[in-house]
């Protein structure tokens, strides 16, 4: 079945493009629940806006580390002084770019839940602008550097900028193609170490509308690959969600 332009006319007037990239990594992950081994798991990944996740640890307050617990209110005797930090450097109004994540990972299990493949399925406002591009490309590049195999979706025709390019350019790998870089595309990049040497590595297949997706092999391990099955992930979320 051909790939829809979900960003024009006539299939934007009817259904949300943000729907579909909000049901596609679901059935990502079901796809990849039937082929992954047994001490691998996927799960899909969505977040929205220019908020920071990050993992925290609670601890119970202990009031002898409190810098202000020597302190009397009233009563005499010396108090402990808080230490004044000085002025900021720089300090200035600005907004965070908006970054949105929709993405499925895949982890090891026996490796404590180990990150090892991410897909990041592209949307609007990961092209729109430098800072939010320059984002998206250095969060893949960082994932690459920890050795998570790193697949872009990227079906979004009202941006052209290429973040496959970017991310090539970044790592310091600006040589194109020998097509050029396409406008829409499937890509898998992995990073690994052959002894004393980094290798970079992609698999890279051009979208076109009217064109069915292609199969990627998405590398959970050194020499073992799954395949990601783009067009049949595709299909079901287009049944589910009745896009025609």
């Amino acid at each position: 079945m051909p790939l829809r332009d979900h960003f024009r006319p006539p299939l934007d007037d009817r259904t949300s493009w943000d729907g579909f990239h909000g049901q596609w990594p679901s059935m990502i992950v079901l796809a990849l629940s039937k082929q992954l081994p047994g001490h691998y798991v996927a799960a899909p990944h969505i977040h929205l806006g220019s908020s920071i996740e990050i993992d925290v640890a609670t601890y119970e307050w202990d009031d002898s580390n409190d810098p202000t617990s020597g302190q009397r209110e009233e009563g005499g005797g010396l108090a402990t002084a808080v230490w004044a930090p000085p002025a900021p450097t720089l300090a200035i109004t600005t907004d965070l770019p908006d970054q949105d994540e929709y993405e499925v990972r895949v982890y090891d299990l026996r490796r404590g839940r180990q990150l090892v493949a991410a897909v990041e399925i592209v949307s609007p406002s990961n092209k729109d602008r430098p800072e939010n591009r320059r984002a998206f490309v250095a969060k893949c590049a960082a994932l690459l550097r920890n050795g998570v195999c790193v697949a872009i979706l990227d079906l979004v025709t009202t941006r052209s900028a290429n973040l496959q390019r970017e991310l090539m350019e970044f790592i310091g790998q600006a040589e194109p193609p020998v097509d050029g870089w396409p406008p829409l595309y499937a890509v898998v990049n992995r990073w690994s170490k052959r002894g004393e040497s980094g290798i970079f590595e992609n698999w890279t297949q051009p979208l076109a509308i009217g064109q069915p997706l292609p199969i990627l092999p998405l590398w959970i391990a050194g020499q073992i690959a799954v395949p990601l099955d783009l067009e049949s992930c595709y299909e079901e979320t287009c049944r589910i969600l009745r896009i025609a």
